[in-house]
């Protein structure tokens, strides 16, 4: 492939003829290792909960004394009787501490002027956030109800809107994204909060966008009976790919370069935002083309129907193989005895008589008065 022909395929003019479809047990193999590796990372260290989700307190306030540690401050911390405070210092001068919910007692009063004496500010300077673990588990049921709804609505639409395998092959691309998206953060240690959530749920719609995309298609050429019995299933799911391969590719990228301007450029709760949805995009772009539509197929191609189908084009594929040559050999002899027998009449019949039309009349004799 040139380069001119790269070019009028990514703008569309040309409809390329990638073999997707074929090569399923490559992505399969390929998504097979990413999951492995996101089950790692879940089942080892865990997802890193915001305090909106396990509850506790979240202490932050401005550092103006460049001397102070982490480990100063964790020394404070176990001094009032938090030695399993998380501490950490963002770029230099801001502290963030996280800890066990605060009671309102003469014991949190001195951990805080303590806190503002070591970094050199005032009291009023320091911002806690305190929420009890049970509003942590309420945040949580409600986000995984909210999760198992949308993935049921998803599947009665598609159901209802194409037919239940599609609903099926959406679902698996689906759960697959999430569970990229999760791991990928249980291995980055990025912090989980309610912005997360709802950037897994725009993903989740984001990726369903591309998957009726390609399902309509997929539904459209399949309607075509000449089309499926000269291609196949697994044939015409491959061209319909091709057909809107560089749509959902520059769809993606449309999407992709503002979500990574806000993870470049944006402050910490956007970054955690957009982290997830750039993870998740790119996922859902991918699964949409390389998981959803082979899974499609392989349900397909089970039908008897499509069985029977793809049983009558290999046998007549066989059969053409060698019947090419063998037509074109019979040919070729029916030709040349037709040749033989036309020349062989032309030798018997000796030389041609001529037509009574060509004869010449005697010229008629004149009477004499």
């Amino acid at each position: 492939m040139n380069i001119r022909h790269a070019i009028d395929t990514y703008r569309g003019h040309t409809i390329p003829h990638f073999k997707i479809v074929e090569r399923r047990n490559t992505w399969f193999a390929f998504s097979g290792a990413l999951i492995v590796l996101s089950l790692i990372g879940l089942l080892w260290g865990g997802l890193n909960y915001s305090i909106a989700f396990e509850g506790g307190a979240q202490i932050a306030y401005p550092l103006k004394n460049p001397q102070v540690t982490v480990a100063d401050v964790a020394d404070t911390m176990t001094a009032f009787g938090r030695p399993d405070a998380q501490v950490q210092i963002v770029n230099g001068d801001q502290v963030s501490i996280r800890t066990a919910s605060l009671t309102a007692d003469a014991k949190t009063e001195g951990l805080i002027d303590a806190l503002a004496k070591q970094a050199g500010i005032e009291r009023t300077d320091i911002s806690i956030v305190d929420i009890g673990p049970t509003w942590g588990a309420e945040i949580s049921r409600k986000a995984f109800t909210g999760l198992i709804a949308v993935l049921l609505a998803i599947a009665l639409y598609i159901g209802l809107r194409f037919e239940p395998k599609m609903a099926v092959g959406a679902m698996i691309a689906l759960v697959h994204d999430v569970l990229i998206t999760a791991g990928l953060y249980a291995l980055v240690g990025r912090e989980v909060t309610p912005e997360t959530v709802i950037a897994i749920l725009t993903i989740l719609g984001y990726s369903l966008y591309d998957t009726v995309v390609i399902y309509d298609k997929i539904k459209e050429n399949t309607e075509s009976a000449a089309m499926v019995s000269r291609l196949g299933y697994a044939g015409v799911v491959d061209l319909s790919l091709n057909q809107v391969l560089m749509r959902s590719v520059n769809t993606s990228l449309v999407v992709l370069l503002p979500i990574l301007s806000l993870l470049l450029f944006g402050g910490a709760t956007l970054k955690d935002f957009a982290f997830a949805m750039f993870v998740g995009v790119a996922i859902g772009a991918y699964s949409s083309i390389f998981i959803a539509a082979p899974v499609l197929t392989i349900l397909k191609g089970r039908e008897q129907r499509y069985r029977n189908l793809e049983a009558r084009r290999t046998v007549r594929q066989g059969a053409a193989a060698p019947g090419t040559a063998d037509a074109a050999a019979g040919s070729s002899a029916v030709a040349a005895d037709a040749a033989a027998s036309r020349a062989t009449a032309r030798q018997s019949s000796g030389p041609p008589r001529p037509s009574s039309k060509s004869k010449k009349r005697p010229p008629a004799k004149r009477k004499r008065r």
